[in-house]
């Protein structure tokens, strides 16, 4: 079985302006990895892109490389046989204010 992360992204902005509590979104993520934990091999959430560190050409800055209305806010990794059924996989994934992206990991024999 191939092995393929679900990116979540979401606008911090709309989560900052009063989206749902941190108990209706951990609902909906506890339920998730409940429906998927066979596929599920790893997740976290991640700090707001306020909390980034960047390093570029050996220069340290604050904040994130790329201002972008929707940032990487967690992933999941997952096994799937294949990328329909991974596909499968992120669709369900909770992305309240943005999306998921779903890609393959590399793997090197």
């Amino acid at each position: 079985m191939a092995q393929y992360l679900v990116l979540i992204y979401d606008d911090e902005a709309a989560w900052a302006a009063g989206g749902p509590g941190p108990e209706a979104v951990s609902a909906g993520h506890f339920e998730f990895g409940k429906v998927h934990a066979d596929a599920l091999r790893g997740g976290n959430a991640l700090q707001p892109t306020s909390t980034a560190t960047t390093i570029r050409d050996g220069v340290v800055t604050d904040g994130p490389f790329a201002e972008t209305k929707e940032a990487l806010g967690g992933y999941y990794l997952v096994e799937a046989p294949d990328l329909d059924a991974a596909l499968a996989i992120g669709r369900m994934t909770p992305a309240r204010f943005g999306g998921v992206e779903v890609r393959p990991v590399m793997t090197f024999d």
